[in-house]
């Protein structure tokens, strides 16, 4: 039984792996950092397979597992003091076929991401990995009623963005 919980994981991981990294790459914006994100997270959850009780919430644990993994990268960065030295600073990394903002839509990215983290996350996991509003309740651990009604505010916001940037 766990020989085949575990051979189910290693062929969901290898088959996601790609979704994977969007997303972590969303939120880090930075190649190295959403690929340590993303290896992170595949460590933590073939080390802890055994505690994944339900074969069929794999992929909503293994969501939860990379957005921690993300924000420990995220946190990290805040803590790091930067110096004068300009080897630090990397030029912009574009991955290609992974564009979630281009000309048309770098206001409403932008927009996005100085949304409230939580709204950031329903929105990024319900429209760009596609996942169900009840997989949503469940990766971040908050009620359905409440992740409808954070996705319906902050698409209301987006609107607003996206209508004023039209009239103007």
């Amino acid at each position: 039984m766990k020989q085949d919980l575990y051979d189910n994981l290693v062929a969901y991981l290898i088959e996601n792996q790609n979704k994977f990294y969007r997303l972590s790459f969303s939120y880090l914006k930075n190649q190295e950092d959403a690929l340590d994100a993303v290896q992170n997270a595949v460590c933590k959850a073939l080390e802890h397979y055994e505690d994944l009780r339900n074969a069929e919430a794999m992929k909503t644990w293994f969501y939860r597992i990379v957005l921690n993994e993300s924000y420990a990268i995220l946190n990290a960065r805040k803590r790091t003091v930067l110096t004068e030295d300009s080897s630090y600073w990397e030029s912009t990394y574009e991955e290609e076929g992974f564009e979630p903002y281009g000309e048309p839509y770098e206001d409403l990215y932008e927009q996005l991401n100085q949304m409230d983290k939580d709204v950031q996350n329903i929105i990024k996991l319900r429209f760009f990995e596609e996942l169900a509003l009840k997989e949503i309740a469940q990766v971040l651990k908050m009620n359905l009623s409440t992740v409808k009604a954070k996705l319906y505010r902050g698409l209301k916001a987006l609107r607003v963005v996206v209508e004023e940037e039209a009239g103007a």
